[in-house]
């Protein structure tokens, strides 16, 4: 135990759990952690989670609001298995929370808060500061509200103002405990709250106040310092899964050298993208939002037509609304990204929880054939190389692309190396040439129909969701005719494996157990191998990004494997494709509980493979051999 005097103990990663009431602050002041901690050099990974209803009442357990972030010397996949630190702004918040701090860990709690209402509300018999409910851990009692009160007693704000800063002062104690500087969040309050200067020094003063509250205190007895990752050289910026989804398609729109226009609708969590998307007006950006989801991807149908780069963007049953208008989008074979950024379900589910549970939606939920291709983001950072892949495909191949995401994804946050965007490669969009011999649905090599847009002389066509004559593109009724428009439509999309990456595989090149992820399962996964392969376990890990179609040597690894585990935040939808695509026994794990994976989970189904004498049967369960 070190003094508040001496020098902080240096640890290599820390995970704190900012807890209290939806109107406490809890994502700002996670996000400001996060922000810091990113600057001085951390690598980082965070959770945020909302509660579902807008306006939960004030101290219920389903009212509480929280930010995990997990920063570190070394390199951070996950959000963190366990907290080292709670931070606790009332009796719910601890309720809900304490599950999740390891043995030993920090509690700092808002004495205030602690009254016989709040303990009503959160289902505590007795007050568990005045029991044996947390002699496990160490508990920081600190009378938060009062002392906000005190530090802003001349600010001239009213009492309620002055509550709402108190989020500001557990940060500052926060900050000493773990050796943060001030100073970036001092920066951003003074430009958060520039038109209120009387906002922006009470919030600098409760910051202040809270950090030099836990100096002068007796009772903190421990601090810790983490310091600088090694990250490889280059600009970095602390970037959400749904910001970088709006930076790639804004620089894929920039190499395609077209407008990118986006018509969205609002729906939780989607409707960050439309968000972020309109503060880049100044890049050419078109956005729309509709009255309601068939408006919102009708229009952008219209305006791939026309000849933009064309997005929506969803989630939940959102996705649901927008199928028939997909189906328009791949019979008429115009190019066409469908953001979904995924959450519980069914109906209105889980709203402000993650889930994997739209990828058969993805591969199959739409009336007739209907083939198109299918993406799946794995990391925040990654979002912006897999929408700008995404909007490459779509117009190099002449057809729609779902791009999935998650809660997870998109509300998480991690830092984010800047690209050189003159390396991004270059989008090239090619029209028809020759009005005297142009048929709208001649097809290249690659069975991409030609393109033209409105406005081009000569090139007139038919476009719409009735079949179309091959070639002439004329509606048709031939049996026949249907048949083959269908099987092209088909083998379009399954040539496009000849212009995607290959499945790579890390890991033990010599392990008999190989862990399938897709998505955002993937830091989980990474770091689960990680672990069992610095216990001496051989296992490895192969990822898909590219979900339809498949990279073609994908059946090739798989049958290099004698076990293949999927983890799936689902009830097994990747494991039931790869069963039937390939007649592989692979073996699912699934969690649906509206959060990511936990490292340590994966770690203990391997080891419980690997340890079994049972034989796993196609539908999980076991079997004795």
């Amino acid at each position: 135990m070190q003094t508040n005097n001496g020098n902080p103990r240096i640890v290599e990663e820390a995970t704190i759990l900012f807890a209290g009431d939806s109107g406490d602050g809890m994502q700002l002041t996670g996000t400001q952690f996060t922000n810091t901690a990113a600057m001085m050099g951390n690598d980082v990974a965070t959770l945020p989670n909302y509660p579902a209803e807008i306006r939960s009442p004030a101290g219920t357990l389903y009212g509480v609001s929280s930010f995990q972030v997990h920063f570190g010397s070394v390199d951070v996949h996950t959000p963190g298995d366990e907290c080292d630190m709670l931070v606790a702004m009332n009796p719910a918040a601890l309720k809900v929370s304490l599950h999740q701090l390891k043995y030993g860990g920090i509690i700092l709690v808002n004495e205030d808060q602690f009254t016989e209402k709040n303990l009503r509300l959160a289902e505590y018999d007795e007050n568990p500061l005045d029991n044996d409910t947390l002699d496990r851990y160490q508990v920081y009692r600190v009378e938060i509200s009062k002392l906000t009160a005190l530090a802003l007693e001349d600010s001239g704000l009213s009492p309620k103002e002055i509550e709402r800063c108190k989020n500001f002062f557990a940060l500052g104690i926060t900050y000493f405990l773990y050796n943060r500087d001030v100073a970036p969040t001092i920066r951003w309050i003074g430009q958060k709250f520039k038109s209120r200067p009387e906002l922006a020094n009470a919030n600098k003063t409760a910051l202040q106040a809270g950090y030099n509250f836990a100096y002068t205190a007796e009772f903190f007895t421990s601090r810790y310092t983490v310091e600088k990752a090694q990250l490889a050289p280059g600009k970095y910026r602390n970037i959400s899964g749904t910001q970088a989804l709006a930076y790639g398609l804004v620089a894929a729109a920039e190499r395609a050298q077209t407008p990118l226009f986006y018509g969205g609708y609002p729906i939780t969590p989607a409707s960050d993208l439309l968000h972020y998307l309109s503060t880049l007006k100044h890049f050419g950006v078109k956005t729309f939002q509709a009255e309601d989801e068939i408006a919102a991807i009708g229009s952008a149908i219209g305006a791939s037509y026309a000849g933009n780069i064309a997005v929506t963007g969803t989630s939940g049953a959102g996705v649901s609304l927008k199928t028939e208008a997909i189906g328009l989008a791949v019979m008429a074979e115009l190019p066409l990204v469908i953001v979904n950024i995924q959450r519980g379900g069914p109906s209105t589910g889980l709203p402000t929880k993650t889930e994997q549970s739209d990828l058969y939606q993805a591969m199959f939920g739409r009336h007739g054939e209907a083939p198109l291709i299918v993406l799946a983001a794995k990391t925040p950072a990654n979002c912006f190389e897999m929408a700008f892949e995404a909007v490459r495909l779509a117009q190099q191949h002449m057809t729609p692309v779902i791009l999935l995401s998650d809660g997870y994804l998109g509300n998480g946050s991690e830092p984010w190396r800047l690209p050189d965007v003159d390396r991004l490669p270059p989008i090239n969009i090619t029209f028809a040439e020759n009005p005297e011999t142009y048929q709208p649905y001649q097809r290249d090599e690659n069975l991409v129909r030609l393109r033209a847009i409105p406005g081009m002389p000569g090139f007139e066509h038919r476009i719409g969701g009735l079949e179309k004559e091959n070639i002439s593109g004329n509606v048709s009724y031939d049996p026949a005719n249907h048949e083959l428009m269908t099987k092209l439509r088909q083998e379009k999309v399954d040539r496009v494996a000849e212009n995607i990456p290959d499945l790579g595989v890390e890991g033990d090149p010599d392990a008999e157990l190989l862990i399938l992820g897709w998505g955002s399962t993937y830091g989980s996964i990474k770091k689960a191998v990680e672990n069992l392969l610095a216990g001496g376990i051989r296992v490895a890990h192969a990822h898909l990004t590219y979900l339809n179609p498949f990279p073609k040597n994908t059946e090739a690894v798989l049958r290099s494997y004698k076990t293949i585990l999927v983890p799936e935040i689902n009830n097994g939808q990747l494991v039931n494709i790869i069963r039937a695509k390939y007649l592989l026994p692979a073996i699912p794990f699934n969690i649906i509980q509206g959060r990511p994976f936990k490292a340590v989970e994966i770690e203990e189904k391997v080891k419980e493979l690997l340890n079994s004498k049972n034989e796993y049967s196609p539908n999980g369960s076991t079997t004795q051999r």
